[in-house]
């Protein structure tokens, strides 16, 4: 049962991630932390543990979803590149940030950083295009601010690289697709960190490589991978408002949840 709860919550999550270039992570880390307690999974890891799982699954859902955008041509590969260098050190950095934290501390900042989420796209509070694209400093230091945040949330960013790249005059669909592919080294250098963090972390389960949960890593991968395409391909042709409003509520739910147990 629990495998087939990580096979159905792949699928969702792949979706959302491909459909919004935000939410994975967003849905993947408050099951994770629901489940592993069911599981018993002592209180001061398994936040920990989620976050570092979900980050090894975005991994695998942001090749399809980078591969679906990138046949569209929506990628803006340039604007990867420079903010990739400053993801990767931000990313390490906000993985040694959590593992600093208290699982119960870090999984009420998880609560607070998804209320926020939940208003954002409840409201669609998106920034309007105001200024240029940065220059390649520029786009380096917001990679590394994205990368840190990402890590501590176990999300792949979207919900941080869209609005800026936005807010810096690139088109939504450009800005969901290059957030997707942003999406994979904060992924990469998110699990590597995680694992390294928790290594020696006590007391972990078994089949546990860090702070990253083999059977719920596998299980969510699986199905993540197969339907983040699929979400991809919806992004170009549905209207995103309903779906995100009701994300949205589910979004403040689990917020809420977070902040008062």
């Amino acid at each position: 049962m629990e495998f087939l709860l990580y096979l159905i919550l792949g699928g969702f999550a792949g979706t959302l991630a491909g459909l919004f270039g935000v939410g994975g992570g967003m849905i993947i880390v408050p099951v994770l932390v629901y489940s592993f307690a069911l599981q018993g999974f002592d209180v001061g890891v398994l936040t920990h543990m989620a976050v570092g799982t979900s980050l090894a699954t975005i991994a695998f859902t942001s090749i399809n979803a980078i591969r679906a955008h990138h046949l569209k041509g929506a990628v803006r590969w340039p604007l990867f590149v420079w903010m990739t260098l400053g993801i990767v050190f931000g990313t390490v950095l906000g993985a040694l940030t959590a593992a600093w934290l208290s699982g119960p501390l870090l999984q009420k900042i998880i609560g607070v950083f998804a209320i926020c989420v939940a208003i954002q796209m409840g409201f669609r509070l998106q920034p309007k295009a105001a200024l240029d694209v940065p220059g390649k400093p520029g786009l380096t230091a917001a990679g590394g601010v994205i990368g840190w945040a990402s890590a501590i949330f176990g999300i792949g960013g979207g919900s941080l690289t869209v609005p800026f790249l936005v807010w810096r005059s690139v088109p939504m669909q450009q800005a969901v697709a290059t957030s997707s592919a942003c999406g994979l080294p904060i992924a990469v250098a998110g699990a590597i960190s995680f694992i390294w963090t928790g290594w020696s972390a006590s007391p972990l389960p078994e089949w546990s490589l860090g702070y990253v949960y083999l059977p719920a890593m596998v299980g969510i991968a699986a199905t993540s991978m197969l339907f983040a395409g699929f979400g991809a391909r919806l992004a170009h042709r549905l209207s995103q408002q309903l779906l995100k409003r009701l994300f949205a509520v589910l979004l403040l739910c689990v917020g809420i949840n977070f902040l008062l147990f």
